[in-house]
């Protein structure tokens, strides 16, 4: 344990408590539900991407807050990193099973919303 903080489980092998503020789960869920972390894993859904085919994919999310996102994630172990030796060098990032099976309701609820508005704009 560290100091001061306190990792909360209901049991062992039980679910997490979702609701205590110092729960592993409630912190994957923050990045996860963070303001770039939905629009990296939905960017992620279909294919593997470089870091720059990455940030021109997600319109208006700054190269640091890119990284910084894509940090977090990789240390989730929702996304993988691969680094090419080459200059300059090569990343390319993709989605984990864990990633995959967390991003399928977000692709479901990014469908639903955009075939709903769809329906609902009159051009």
């Amino acid at each position: 344990m560290t100091e001061g903080v306190q990792r909360r489980r209901v049991e062992t092998g039980g679910r997490y408590d979702v609701f205590h503020t110092d729960c592993l789960a409630r912190d994957v869920v923050d990045h996860v539900t963070s303001r770039w972390g939905v629009w990296v894993l939905i960017s992620l859904r279909r294919n593997d991407l470089r870091f720059y085919e990455l940030r021109e994919s997600i319109q208006g999310i700054s190269e640091k807050m890119l990284a910084q996102t894509l940090r977090t994630l990789v240390e989730d172990g929702l996304v993988w990193r691969e680094v090419e030796p080459a200059t300059p060098p090569r990343v390319t990032y993709g989605l984990t099973e864990f990633g995959r099976d967390v991003g399928e309701p977000l692709t479901e609820l990014f469908d639903r919303i955009t075939r709903r508005l769809s329906a609902l704009d009159p051009a």
